[in-house]
C-alpha cells in the first residue's frame, strides 16, 4: 500500500480524497494555485506545493509540474479527482512513465472511452445497446441532413469531443439539421479543437441513468447499481439519487451487465461510470463512459456502504477487489444536491466573493466512511470566511442525505436545505428546495427536460411556497417592530417599559397582487 499520495485537484474533491487517505493512514500532498493558498484542502493536507497563478492553465493543468511535485515530496501515487487532468490520457501515461501510480484507469482505457465515436464502436463490439445513428465523422451539412432523414427525426447532433452540453444540438427537421450541424461543428472546433461531429437518434422523454462500475487489475469488474441524474439544467446535473425511481430490477440488471461488459472490453481498472439514456419504455442506450470518479459518487457510497475513493486507491496499489457482484448491497435511498454559488432569481448568474457565513446543517455521516446509516453528509471544500474564487467552478458544497426509502430521503433533504445557511454569496438552495417540493419530482415523474418544462421562464420566489404563509407574515411584522423599537431606542425616543410591542392578537396589512390592501388576522402566540 502507498504511504504518500498527491491529489492533483482542488476544493471539495481534494478534501474528499484526503479524508479517505487519512483513514487509511496514508500521508497526503496538496497542490494549489495562488487563489487557493488558504483553502481548506491545503490546510487538511500533510504537505502542500504551489503550482502557480490562479488560471487553471497556469496551475492545475500543468501535468509536468504536478509530477515534479510528486517526485520532490516522495508521493508514490497521484489521485486526479474529477475535472482538470482526471481523464487526460497523456497525464495518466506520464505518471506511469515516471514510476508514479495513477489512481484511476490505465491510459489505454481513458483513450478508448475518451472519443465518443470510438467508444460507441467499442460498445457495439461489446454488444452494449447503442442509439441508432451514424458513428463516423460527417463532413458537410448536406450529408448531415441525408443521414438525419435516414435515421428519422428527431436526431441529436453531437461533437465527438464534446462535454458539458457544448457541441450538442437537437434537430426535428431538415432545416434544423443543416443549421445544427454547422453551429455544432463550429462550437466543437472553438471549445475542443476537434470539429468531428456525428448524429444519433434523439430519445424522447429521456432519462439520464448511469451505472457505477469498479474493476481491478485481475480482470474482475462489478457494477454498484445505478444513479438517476435526470434533473439537469442546461445539461448540467442538479440533483442525483440512487437508486432510480424509474427502472425495474430487470432493467437495472441488464444495464449493469452491459456496463460490466464494456468495462471488461477496455480492461478497465478503477472506478468509472457508464452513462445511458433511458426511454419512457425503459429501452436504454449507451451514451458514454466517464473514466474517473463522478461528482455524485456519494449517493452510491451510501446505498452500498463502500468507500469508492478507498477502492480506487486499493486497485491502484495492485490489490484485488475484496467482494463480488453478489456482495453488492442496495440499502435505502440517497439524494445529492449540488449547492452552487449562483443566483437562481437572476437567471443563475454566478456569485463570487467571501463567505461571510457558512453554516451547513448538522451532519452525522462523513467523507471516508463505509456505512449505510441514514442521515446527512456535507462534502465541501470551503470554510466560514473563505472565498469563492472566480477562476473555477461554482460549487460550494454537496449536500447528501440517506433515508430508509425515497420519501424519507426527500423529507431529510428538505429539512437539511432549510437548515443550510450561506451568506456573502448567493446560492441555488431556494431552487433546490423548490425542486424537492415539486409534486412531479416527489412522484418520480420526470425526465431530462423537467427543469426546462417547469421553469421555462426562470425561477421566482413564488416557486418556493411556504407551508404556512401566515407564519411569514407574523414573523415579518414582529421583526419590523423589533427593528423600529431598536432604532427608536438608540435615538432616545422612549425608555424601557414603553416599547410598542405587538399584542398576541394583531392584524397585519399586506399589499395584494392587484395592489389592494389585504388584512391578515394572526396570533403571535400560535408560533411562539
Amino acid at each position: 500500500m502507498f504511504t504518500k499520495i498527491l491529489i492533483a485537484n482542488r476544493g471539495e474533491i481534494a478534501c474528499r480524497v484526503i479524508a479517505t487517505a487519512k483513514k487509511m493512514g496514508i500521508a497526503t500532498v496538496a497542490v494549489y494555485s495562488d487563489a487557493d493558498k488558504d483553502a481548506r484542502f491545503v490546510q487538511m493536507a500533510d504537505e502542500a506545493v504551489r503550482l502557480g497563478p490562479p488560471p487553471s492553465r497556469e496551475s492545475y493543468l500543468l501535468g509536468d509540474k504536478i509530477i515534479e511535485a510528486a517526485k520532490e515530496t516522495g508521493a508514490q501515487a497521484i489521485h486526479p479527482g474529477y475535472g482538470f487532468l482526471s481523464e487526460n490520457e497523456a497525464f495518466a501515461k506520464a505518471c506511469e512513465d515516471n514510476g508514479i501510480a495513477f489512481i484511476g484507469p490505465k491510459a489505454h482505457s481513458i483513450a478508448a472511452m475518451g472519443d465518443k465515436i470510438a467508444s460507441k464502436k467499442l460498445a457495439d463490439e461489446a454488444k452494449v445497446s447503442t442509439i441508432p445513428g451514424y458513428n463516423d465523422a460527417i463532413e458537410t451539412p448536406e450529408k448531415a441532413v441525408d443521414i438525419a432523414k435516414g435515421i428519422g427525426y428527431p436526431v441529436m447532433i453531437k461533437a465527438s469531443a464534446g462535454g458539458g452540453g457544448k457541441g450538442l444540438r437537437v434537430a426535428f427537421n431538415d432545416k434544423e439539421a443543416h443549421e445544427g450541424f454547422t453551429s455544432c461543428r463550429n462550437e466543437a472546433r472553438n471549445s475542443f479543437g476537434d470539429d468531428r461531429v456525428f448524429i444519433e437518434k434523439f430519445v424522447e422523454q429521456p432519462r439520464h441513468i448511469e451505472i457505477q462500475v469498479l474493476g481491478d487489475s485481475f480482470g474482475n469488474v462489478v457494477y454498484l447499481n445505478e444513479r438517476e441524474c435526470s434533473i439537469q439544467r442546461r445539461h448540467q446535473k442538479v440533483i442525483e439519487e440512487a437508486p432510480s425511481p424509474f427502472i425495474s430490477d430487470a432493467t437495472r440488471k441488464a444495464m449493469g451487465e452491459q456496463a460490466v461488459a464494456l468495462a471488461k472490453a477496455v480492461k478497465y481498472q478503477s472506478a468509472g461510470t457508464v452513462e445511458f439514456v433511458v426511454g419512457k419504455d425503459q429501452d436504454f442506450y449507451f451514451l458514454e463512459m466517464n473514466t474517473r470518479l463522478q461528482v455524485e459518487h456519494p449517493v452510491t457510497e451510501l446505498i452500498t456502504g463502500l468507500d469508492l475513493v478507498e477502492q480506487m486507491i486499493r486497485v491502484a496499489a495492485g490489490e484485488k477487489l475484496a467482494f463480488t457482484q453478489a456482495d453488492v448491497q442496495k440499502i435505502g435511498w440517497a439524494i445529492e444536491c449540488r449547492i452552487n454559488a449562483e443566483d437562481p432569481f437572476r437567471n443563475f448568474l454566478p456569485s463570487t466573493g467571501r463567505l461571510v457565513r457558512f453554516e451547513p446543517p448538522a451532519q452525522n455521516l462523513f467523507q471516508g466512511q463505509a456505512t449505510t446509516d441514514v442521515g446527512v453528509r456535507v462534502d465541501t471544500g470551503v470554510i466560514d470566511g473563505g472565498e469563492i474564487p472566480m477562476h473555477y467552478d461554482s460549487m460550494i458544497a454537496k449536500l447528501i442525505v440517506h433515508g430508509t426509502d425515497r420519501n424519507d430521503a426527500i423529507a431529510r433533504m428538505r429539512e437539511a436545505l432549510n437548515g443550510f445557511v450561506i451568506k456573502g454569496v448567493q446560492s441555488n438552495i431556494p431552487f433546490q428546495a423548490a425542486l424537492l417540493a415539486h409534486p412531479k419530482f416527489v412522484a418520480g415523474d420526470f425526465n431530462t427536460g423537467f427543469i426546462a418544462e417547469h421553469y421555462a421562464d426562470g425561477f421566482r420566489a413564488e416557486d418556493v411556497p411556504h407551508d404556512d404563509p401566515y407564519f411569514l407574515v407574523a414573523l415579518a411584522a414582529r421583526l419590523h417592530m423589533w427593528y423600529r423599537n431598536r432604532a427608536q431606542g438608540l435615538q432616545g425616543q422612549f425608555w424601557e417599559g414603553f416599547k410598542r410591542l405587538p399584542k398576541r392578537e394583531f392584524t397585519v396589512c399586506t399589499l395584494g397582487k392587484e395592489g389592494d390592501n389585504q388584512y391578515v388576522d394572526v396570533s403571535w402566540a400560535k408560533w411562539r
